[in-house]
């Protein structure tokens, strides 16, 4: 969804305020597509400060189904989105200064919301996904879940090449 933000780039500087519709379905990334669940209205404010810079906020709550890293099932994950943003669109990525943000989202007179949100969901997404802690995973054999059921495959036991390695636990082990 774009916003046009000519209202308080013009000399009049009139702060935009808006609750639009995240346009979003799905997040795209490398390690997958996962889709978004459920999602709420965004609320976005886009304040102007000196010169060419804004302050951005953006509100919104979104779930996504991610699934878990050890059995596969999906896993709702909630992401509660409050951003607050301090860009200058007078300027490039390149020159930046240090209190400054990135202003990808912006493009001319325009505030592309998903963009702004895209990123906002990649900063808090999660390194590992589990449905629960003591999640069981899935058999190595046979794929079966352990969480709803065992299998009858046999245990494959040790990788041979780790021999020496249990030898060398079985000599020096404490009685």
């Amino acid at each position: 969804m774009l916003i046009n933000l000519s209202d308080v780039l013009s000399d009049q500087h009139k702060t935009v305020e808006e609750t639009v519709r995240l346009e979003m379905e799905e997040i795209r990334m490398k390690s997958g597509t996962y889709p978004i669940i459920s999602k709420e209205p965004v609320h976005v404010r886009v304040e102007h400060i000196r010169g060419k810079e804004l302050l951005v906020n953006a509100e919104t709550r979104i779930v996504v189904a991610i699934p878990c890293d050890r059995c596969l099932d999906d896993v709702k994950r909630e992401f509660v989105l409050d951003c607050a943003k301090h860009v200058d669109v007078g300027l490039s990525d390149a020159e930046l200064t240090e209190e400054l943000d990135e202003s990808n989202f912006i493009d001319g007179y325009h505030l592309d919301v998903d963009k702004l949100l895209y990123g906002e969901i990649l900063s808090d997404w999660p390194v590992k996904v589990l449905c629960r802690e003591d999640c069981k995973g899935l058999c190595k054999v046979c794929g079966q879940n352990l969480n709803t059921g065992s299998c009858n495959c046999e245990e494959p036991g040790l990788d041979p090449r780790m021999s020496v390695v249990r030898d060398l636990f079985k000599n020096f082990k404490e009685v």
